[in-house]
């Protein structure tokens, strides 16, 4: 990572759409539309995703040289992998006491600046390992960086509502209105290939929306590339069950990276047989002062060469040999702040209600 840059932070929920749940059923999680759910909790926007089922997953892909995964630890927590791209690293969560709070459970600052698959895989309770509890993993946040502008210049956010006439839409789009919502709306559909399209110059882009179980798969094509299919779903009160709302809107898709020539991103919703909704609240755009993307790393290693030996934690990696230096894990004292050089983004959204939709 280069520290001299604009590297922003971006910190992905467990609600977000950023993240596949290869079984969605076996996760636990508290509702949002829930009359007594309050986001002020030992959880970032009060929402965690739990499961005690080993083997249960949960995969995203980032392009940036960090991340950081946060989440529980506990008498009833056991181990976890982490697999980035071709290396497996493998933590435990266990500790003697109970800790009612969020801990980071994981950490690199020297991934390579590629495009990286990860994969985070519940193992429950190993013995080898030291666990003497439980089988649960509790997921609560992850952070990844990007970096939007190089070193010397400087990056804003541009925000677009799901009204901007930039935003051109086809197919059966309605409105929800409320003053709750990011510039007092959102735009949402159910119908079958109903899509949008955004044209903009900028290197990253961020696409946000809420939340819900009636909510469904859409695919995302930026430029020519091949479509990245999403889920929209919420993962809790059953599919389709017209329950748990997120209600600060979710980060639907992001990209970075980009070069300073015309971009286009088009969103299809693929309603199916449930007629699954869509719904854009917003769409976010970092123009810089000065383009310059990183050229990705070729790397067979997700990590960067070691300047150091010193490395925490006891993983081990697929070849069996140290975890590389320079991440941590929750058995280890991390202190991200002190290695992750960001710049943190905050997305001034405000929060939003739950709403009934009719076409």
């Amino acid at each position: 990572m280069d520290p001299s840059a604009v590297n922003w932070n971006v910190t992905i929920d467990d609600f977000d759409s950023l993240l596949t749940y290869e079984d969605p059923a076996v996760w636990t999680t508290p509702d949002p539309s829930a009359s007594n759910y309050s986001t002020a909790g030992p959880w970032f926007r009060g929402t965690y995703h739990k499961t005690e089922t080993k083997g249960a997953s949960v995969s995203l892909n980032i392009t940036g040289p960090a991340l950081y995964i946060y989440g529980t630890k506990g008498p009833d927590y056991g181990s976890f992998e982490v697999d980035i791209d071709s290396v497996s690293l493998q933590y435990s969560a266990y500790q003697e006491a109970a800790d009612n709070t969020t801990r980071l459970l994981f950490g690199a600052s020297n991934l390579t600046y590629a495009n990286h698959n990860i994969v985070l895989r519940n193992l429950g309770a190993q013995s080898a390992a030291g666990d003497k509890g439980g089988d649960a993993f509790s997921l609560d946040y992850l952070d990844s960086t990007i970096q939007v502008a190089p070193s010397g210049a400087t990056a804003s956010n541009v925000t677009y509502q799901e009204t901007d006439p930039a935003i051109t839409f086809n197919g059966t789009w309605g409105n929800n209105t409320g003053p709750f919502f990011s510039g007092g709306g959102t735009t949402f559909t159910n119908e079958d290939g109903a899509s949008f399209s955004f044209s903009f110059h900028g290197s990253a882009i961020y696409v946000f929306g809420d939340k819900k179980n009636d909510h469904g798969i859409y695919g995302v094509v930026l430029d020519n590339q091949p479509a990245q299919l999403l889920d929209g779903v919420s993962g809790c009160g059953g599919a389709f069950g017209q329950t748990c709302e997120e209600q600060i809107p979710s980060i639907k898709y992001l990209a970075s990276n980009l070069d300073d020539s015309l971009h286009t991103i088009t969103l299809v919703n693929h309603a199916g047989v449930n007629n699954s909704f869509f719904d854009l609240d917003s769409i976010v755009v970092a123009v810089p002062s000065q383009y310059s993307p990183r050229q990705l790393s070729t790397s067979s290693s997700p990590f960067v060469a070691a300047s150091s030996t010193s490395s925490s934690g006891s993983s081990t990696t697929s070849s069996g040999v140290a975890n590389p230096s320079n991440t941590s894990a929750a058995s280890s004292t991390p202190a991200a702040s002190a290695s992750f050089f960001l710049i943190f983004i905050s997305f001034l959204y405000l929060l939003r209600p739950s709403a009934l939709r009719r076409l």
